[in-house]
């Protein structure tokens, strides 16, 4: 699976929020299908949005790339730490849901 293009098509034709505060309200709340954080993610911050999702039996990927590159990746003119994804669209992503399971 190229993680790269199915960003970039879950990013435009399905639903995610962005940012590690909306992630680790998602992750609290169990909302979402799949987290994707960036490797270089602050640790604090990472190890909540993991506990919230171990919790909430949300599965997370981390993305081999700074956030820098996975806002790149997603089309935003900003690093992107975190995002939520809670519908695929046209992408396969949530295919790694399945092999973390």
């Amino acid at each position: 699976m190229n993680i790269e293009k199915e960003l970039k098509s879950v990013v435009t034709t399905g639903e995610v929020d962005i940012g590690s505060e909306r992630t680790l309200k998602n992750a609290r709340q169990g909302t979402g299908k799949l987290i994707v954080m960036a490797s270089n993610m602050q640790a604090e911050t990472r190890s909540d949005i993991e506990s919230y999702a171990k919790l909430s039996s949300i599965p997370v990927y981390v993305f081999k790339g700074s956030s820098t590159e996975l806002g790149n990746v997603c089309k935003k003119p900003f690093p992107v730490a975190a995002m939520t994804i809670h519908e695929s669209g046209d992408s396969d992503i949530l295919d790694l849901a399945e092999e973390k399971k």
